[in-house]
């Protein structure tokens, strides 16, 4: 590992790591204010989940640091083998993984678990950073190319089963080949193939012609049309999470007073609806705050990828950003009843060790590439 240039320090982009940290202890605080009430009643630490976190994080930071030092062009010859180890993985997963909530999608380790599709996704993005690089053109057939190498992952992550975690691969590729050079007629006839593939899935399974999408998985889309169909059952998640945004009004319930998390009606309040309690206890004005911040982050991302010395470098922060901006519009929308509940983290927010260290990893890429945007003159 080199030492980097002194010169080069002038490049870090402390707003976008102030930004970061700013996120992840609002996330400390709203995962104390959801959890605390219940591990009280259970006799245990209150503490418990920030704690984790916190060391989550301090992990996350040790590995952003490491990512910041190795000079991105560097991880170049490196895709092949990560691309066959991430496909490796993946399959061992599916053979080993832990089964929790009727999905595969977590090795256990020393108390801790680790969900492989996570670090996956930043994988991808330099696999394809690397392909997309050195096309000078991708039109015709060429642009069906990075669809078929991300669509091996895919299809092992949606075999565990996990489609929340394919839309995401799928938000990366879109916005990585556009912004290389993608023909937007072509990328628009891609995805409406794709969407018609998948209506002719869901269709298939509902009428139970083929059951390629698991029941439960069936059952939340239709809850998206329609939670108040079986607001006691399948539609009981987003109906308390809708509930909670709307009673915090424009100032919020005050920290630790949010009704619907306290008295646990609103479930999964430390991980998938985080950002409901949040929104409960600091109203309107504290969700735009936290939107700003990730609004703020994406800003500086886009910056980077402009700035960037190379077309890998770019291509390094578009897919970074993208990976954002899905994680955030997905688990957003969900939480506020405009998208299906998939279960997706909201990066820095969301309790959880694989999330926090790959959104802190995505900010390593980040800042590995505006750090290195300045070229050095003999």
């Amino acid at each position: 590992m080199k030492e980097i240039p002194r010169r080069y320090w002038r490049n870090l982009d402390i707003p976008l790591i102030l930004s970061t940290f700013a996120l992840i202890l609002l996330g400390m605080c709203t995962i104390y204010s959801a959890s605390s009430a219940k591990l009280l009643n259970d006799n245990l630490d209150p503490f418990y989940y920030v704690k984790r976190q916190a060391l989550f994080a301090g992990v996350g930071c040790v590995g952003m640091i490491v990512v910041l030092s190795i000079d991105y062009r560097a991880w170049r010859r490196w895709t092949k083998l990560a691309y066959l180890l991430t496909l490796g993985i993946l399959l061992v997963l599916l053979a080993l993984g832990t089964v929790a909530s009727g999905s595969q999608r977590w090795f256990r380790i020393a108390g801790f678990n680790l969900q492989p599709s996570e670090l996956a996704k930043l994988v991808m993005i330099v696999v394809l950073a690397h392909y997309l690089e050195k096309q000078k053109n991708i039109e015709g057939w060429k642009i069906l190319i990075p669809f078929i190498i991300i669509s091996l992952p895919m299809l092992l992550i949606m075999l565990q089963p996990d489609l929340g975690t394919s839309m995401i691969f799928v938000g990366i590729v879109f916005s990585m080949v556009y912004v290389a050079g993608g023909n937007l007629k072509h990328l628009a006839i891609i995805f409406l193939m794709g969407a018609c593939a998948a209506l002719a899935a869901i269709l298939l399974s509902y009428y139970g012609i083929v059951q390629i999408i698991k029941p439960y998985q069936l059952n939340r889309l239709l809850v998206f049309i329609d939670p108040y169909a079986d607001p006691t059952n399948t539609g009981w998640n987003v109906i308390q999470s809708m509930i909670a945004i709307g009673s915090g009004g424009y100032f919020g319930k005050g920290f630790l007073n949010g009704t619907q998390s306290q008295l646990h009606f609103l479930p999964a309040n430390h991980t998938d609806f985080i950002f409901s309690v949040f929104a409960e206890e600091f109203g309107f004005v504290g969700a735009c705050a936290v939107l700003v911040l990730y609004a703020f982050l994406i800003w500086r991302g886009i910056k980077i990828a402009s700035l960037a010395k190379d077309r890998f470098g770019s291509l390094l922060a578009v897919g970074c950003v993208s990976y954002f901006i899905c994680q955030i519009v997905v688990n957003i929308g969900m939480t506020v009843g405009m998208m299906p509940i998939t279960g997706l983290p909201l990066p820095f927010l969301t309790y959880g060790g694989s999330t926090l260290l790959t959104s802190l990893l995505a900010i390593g890429m980040m800042l590995n590439v505006g750090l290195r945007r300045q070229k050095i003159m003999f």
